[in-house]
């Protein structure tokens, strides 16, 4: 019972993240069910995918009354996102790869959100104006204007979000600003419909070959989507770049959990290349051919 109660308490902050700073569910909802629900890995990404999509579409619904979702470069990003993240569950389902691996993977990938999170905050406190932050928060891409590689992140960041679950909400929305032209705001409220996209796709991807738990995603969309109404409300009155920050430094903490709850591959890759004991060089002696 307390691990219910509190697996929804933090399903609630997984709204929250999602209200006050826009990002961050999806890197919350995956430690939340493996570390303190007991979900194993594979079927907690696609539950997680079930969560982030669900409290996404929530979270379009004020974006679309603004006017700030452009359908058109949601329709040419989402299809490559889509196609990734099918193909990204599909290759998460084979026997080599291990839930372990998706694990280590989604840490990696939380610390280079979280520097990339780290890095904005910082920026955006050295330019208040809000017309010249759009484009100096992200790095230029090499090709500003290919449409190659507009495809081609969509295409890399569906696959991430098939294999591990994160929604990429921190690559679409440089892609959609650098690659796509897209005005920031604009580029925000299109980025959760992609991510709506890229979460059906993924979840597809994974249906019938996990088992899923149905009834604890339900109550973690509704707490999730409690959250992020309670966190929308918040956010005209909480500084959220102070926010992205702690949120970064936080998701470094989280990373570096997983990875040393996972530090048991590492040590038993380093015993692969061991040479055998004596005792086993005696037993292949014993079972090699006769040298004639």
């Amino acid at each position: 019972m307390l691990r219910w109660i509190v697996g929804l308490a933090l399903a609630v902050c997984i709204g929250l993240s999602l209200g006050l700073i826009g990002g961050g569910g999806s890197v919350l909802a995956l430690p939340i069910l493996v570390y303190v629900m007991g979900v194993a890995p594979k079927s907690a990404i696609a539950m997680t995918l079930v969560i982030v999509g669900s409290v996404s579409l929530i979270g379009v619904i004020p974006h679309w009354r603004q006017g700030n979702v452009n359908l058109k470069t949601a329709f040419i990003f989402g299809s490559a996102t889509m196609l990734g993240a099918y193909l990204g569950a599909r290759v998460a389902n084979l026997p080599f790869v291990s839930g372990t691996f998706q694990l280590i993977l989604f840490a990696i990938i939380m610390l280079v959100a979280a520097v990339l999170m780290i890095r904005r905050s910082m920026k955006v406190a050295r330019k208040p104006s809000q017309n010249t932050a759009d484009i100096n928060f992200y790095t230029k891409p090499v090709c500003k204007y290919c449409w190659l590689w507009f495809v081609s992140e969509g295409l890399g960041v569906g696959i991430l979000t098939g294999l591990v679950g994160v929604g990429g909400g921190f690559a679409i929305v440089p892609a959609l600003v650098l690659l796509g032209k897209t005005p920031m705001k604009e580029a925000v409220g299109t980025s959760l419909l992609i991510i709506v996209f890229n979460s059906v796709a993924g979840f597809l991807g994974y249906f019938g070959r996990v088992p899923l738990d149905w009834q604890l995603m339900g109550l973690f969309v509704v707490a999730a989507s409690i959250g992020t109404v309670t966190g929308a409300y918040l956010s005209e009155y909480v500084e959220a770049k102070q926010l992205q920050k702690a949120f970064g430094y936080f998701l470094i903490t989280v990373a570096a959990f997983i990875l040393f709850e996972n530090r048991t591959v590492f040590s038993k890759g380093a015993t692969v290349n061991r040479k055998p004991t004596p005792e086993l060089q005696k037993i292949h002696i014993r079972k090699s051919p006769a040298i004639k």
